[in-house]
């Protein structure tokens, strides 16, 4: 039985090391070689979705580019299938930061307030929305997080994420 046992978890074994191999095949130089820049981003991005499988973050990640480099409806799609599905709190700050810095407040706004309900002791993320807030114009709000965050733990990036949006300099990610 134990001989079973072993020759199984090696048989899985190997076929995950086979799948995770397959994922990570290399990708031909044609996908970007003698092409503009669109033609090349959309190939790599094709790729790109291949590569992520399912990972949400992987997922936020092309959407980004799409959403930043001019492709809105494919970004705001991946953004939209992420939302649908089950999801962690962190994907939702994740597409919020997006949305910020494409400039629309509008829209990250309130996936910034949801992840600030949901995850209300992390001190780094929440001096990380203060700034934010900070940045838009809205210093009560932002003190009140500043205040919450330093409360919670005081460490180094929640203040350097305070100091950063009193200067317009966004937290870095």
């Amino acid at each position: 039985m134990k001989i079973r046992q072993t020759a199984l978890a090696t048989l899985v074994f190997a076929a995950g090391i086979g799948i995770g191999v397959a994922g990570q095949q290399k990708l031909d130089v044609s996908l970007f070689q003698g092409k503009s820049n669109l033609e090349a981003a959309r190939a790599l991005l094709g790729s790109a979705r291949t590569q992520a499988g399912d990972g949400s973050w992987e997922r936020i990640a092309i959407g980004r580019v799409y959403y930043l480099g001019g492709m809105k409806p494919e970004g705001q799609a991946i953004f939209d299938q992420v939302l649908a599905e089950k999801h962690k709190p962190s994907d939702e700050l994740r597409i919020a930061r997006v949305y910020r810095e494409a400039g629309e407040w509008h829209k990250a706004k309130p996936l910034f307030d949801h992840y600030l309900v949901e995850e209300p002791k992390d001190a780094t993320d929440t001096a990380e929305i203060g700034s934010y807030y900070l940045m838009s114009g809205d210093r009560p709000k932002a003190e009140e997080l500043f205040t919450r965050s330093f409360g919670l733990k005081p460490e180094l990036w929640a203040t350097v994420a305070a100091a950063g949006g009193y200067l317009n300099v966004a937290p870095q990610e």
